[in-house]
């Protein structure tokens, strides 16, 4: 890496730490820690929000998968406009009204403390795992910028969270985040417009388009019903819904962000600009990675894209393999590339595109070919080499075609996407884990003189724990393959019945604790079936688990008297809190 574009890496970030321990100064207390004083302006939530859910995975994953994809990935966005519009009309008032710190305080008030231990355990559990996952993330540019081991820049970065989660708290998070965001989305509408300009001279926008559409890479929309299918309308709109709701209606991460609002209003206009803004800013970065994609159909590119993974292979005893591999590869690229400007340049013409797109398809062929034989020597090279190089395609693109000092730039915008999510998350981590776990325990959160130095104490401890969980799972995060679709499938195993709980309180008014506690369970092991078995696409998980917890719990409600709600535990409206 360049000493200019290192110089504006490491000052950015530097930048970043010093900002949201400043704007921190006053915390004392675990009030103040948790939820920053409930005195953040919509404004702030919104970014806080929004930073929250774009991780390194959104920045560096994304245009990877839409490199690989296309536009299809858009589609698990379709349900969040409408999930906003639910959670500000049930769950965000109930919150603002109860004056709860987690989401899950208020599962004991409904239906008892086992309920609540139940979905803070599912909570700390997959949440703990995402967090190793969004630090892997710029872990692995980091690795390939300094060299150095992907164990070990994990460890540095974790080191960076820490400094702003267990020294600043809420505050901290949310201010750096807005600063951090706003940086994010500026770097990479500069990377859209390099990405242009890097399109070979005389290739405009609509003839990218044109490529990248007869390509297949832009079909958006899939109306074809299939509940195993990857990406289509209705599990967009259905699944989609479904984890969307649980995650900004139950995820400790989210709920934490505008819980610390100044009302239930400055939470509702927080979430609701993230519903109008979330799909159109996910399309603009899927549309990054295709144009990525075009790039590469006229420009040389690796046959794979990790260079770790190709330098272990060529220090080998396969290194004459590859380099065959390499030169049929660069040579199909060559004939790609003839073929896609004769079939341009036919298409400007209204002439017959036939022939071009004869010769295209046995150059894509070929290079398929070339691929298949580079991941199975990839494979022999070492049994738990990671095939899948989908994270590693914009990283790429960043330090190979961009120029001087905007590398360092959209780098630092990389790990400043993973500074706010790996920051929301561990502080989410942490104050359910202090409310939720810690205050429950006798004799441990113990009151009198200096409690809430005390307090703070544990607090900070378990920002630490919860930290080096992350890095320690981010060393097998890696071998996962696409990180932005691993994240949310990891979250679709618990998201459901997460969900399926909180609707239970409102929906099912005889349910009480015994019933709600042994539906989750059954639920789960449904939604680990549909998991293991793949009998639906991972989206759909949610539908599964949610559904499946509140059948369940009116049925034991109906079956065993005993396990129905207390008059006192009811809520005094079905719906609306």
């Amino acid at each position: 890496m360049r000493p200019l574009d290192l110089a504006v890496l490491v000052t950015t970030l530097t930048g970043f730490v010093l900002y949201g321990l400043w704007r921190s100064r006053g915390t004392r207390d675990m009030a103040g820690y948790l939820v920053a004083g409930r005195d953040m302006p919509w404004p702030m939530v919104a970014l806080s929000v929004m930073a929250t859910q774009a991780s390194a995975v959104t920045f560096l994953a994304t245009p990877g998968q839409g490199y690989v994809g296309g536009l299809s990935f858009v589609q698990f966005y379709f349900g969040l406009p409408v999930a906003m519009v639910v959670l500000c009309a049930t769950l965000v008032p109930l919150y603002q009204r109860l004056r709860v710190r987690t989401a899950y305080e208020y599962l004991e008030r409904r239906f008892d403390g086992r309920t609540r231990s139940l979905a803070t355990f599912l909570f700390l559990m997959q949440r703990g795992l995402a967090a190793g996952i969004t630090l892997y993330a710029p872990g692995l540019v980091l690795s390939v910028i300094l060299g150095l081991d992907v164990r070990v820049t994990c460890a540095l970065l974790g080191l960076l969270v820490l400094g702003t989660t267990a020294l600043g708290g809420a505050r901290a998070v949310a201010h750096t985040q807005a600063l951090q965001f706003t940086i994010i989305i500026g770097a990479m509408v500069l990377a859209f417009v390099l990405a242009l300009r890097a399109l070979p001279q005389g290739l405009g926008a609509d003839d990218a388009l044109a490529v990248a559409g007869h390509l297949g890479k832009l079909q958006a929309v899939d109306t074809h019903f299939d509940p195993r299918g990857r990406y289509n309308l209705w599990a967009g709109l259905v699944g989609g819904f479904f984890l969307q709701f649980s995650y900004f209606g139950t995820d400790q991460s989210q709920v934490g962000r505008y819980l610390s609002a100044r009302s239930s209003r400055e939470s509702r206009l927080g979430l609701l600009f993230n519903g109008l803004f979330k799909v159109p800013m996910q399309a603009f970065i899927l549309l990054l990675g295709v144009l990525v994609f075009v790039t590469y159909q006229f420009a040389p590119s690796p046959v794979f894209f990790d260079p770790a993974g190709a330098a272990r292979v060529r220090a080998g005893t396969h290194a004459a393999e590859w380099d065959a591999i390499e030169r049929t590869h660069a040579a199909m690229g060559i004939q790609k590339r003839a073929a896609l400007t004769d079939w341009l340049d036919a298409r400007r013409r209204g002439a017959g595109v036939s022939e071009p797109e004869a010769r295209l398809k046995q150059a894509q062929a070929g290079d398929k070919a070339a691929r298949d034989s580079a991941v199975a020597l990839l494979k022999a090279a070492g049994p738990a080499t990671n095939t899948n190089d989908t994270n590693y395609v914009f990283l790429h693109f960043v330090l190979t075609r961009m120029p001087l000092g905007v590398v360092g730039l959209v780098l630092a915008a990389i790990f400043a996407a993973s500074m706010n999510s790996t920051s929301s998350e561990v502080h989410a981590l942490t104050s359910t884990t202090m409310v939720d776990v810690l205050e429950r325990l006798p004799g441990v959160m113990r009151r009198g003189q200096g409690g809430d130095q005390r307090e703070l104490l544990w607090t900070r401890l378990a920002n630490v724990f919860w930290v080096a969980f992350a890095v320690l799972f981010s060393q097998i995060a890696g071998r996962s393959g696409s990180l932005v679709e691993t994240v949310n499938q990891m979250g679709s195993l618990f998201y459901g019945t997460i969900l399926g709980l909180f609707v239970t309180a409102f929906l099912v008014r005889r349910a009480g604790g015994p019933a709600v506690f042994f539906a989750a369970l059954l639920a789960e092991a449904a939604v680990l079936a549909c998991w293991k078995l793949d009998l639906v696409f991972w989206l759909w998980f949610n539908v599964v688990g949610c559904v499946l917890t509140v059948a369940f719990a009116a049925l034991l409600a109906h079956l065993v008297p005993a396990w129905r709600a207390k008059p006192e535990q009811l809520p005094q409206r079905p719906l609306r809190p």
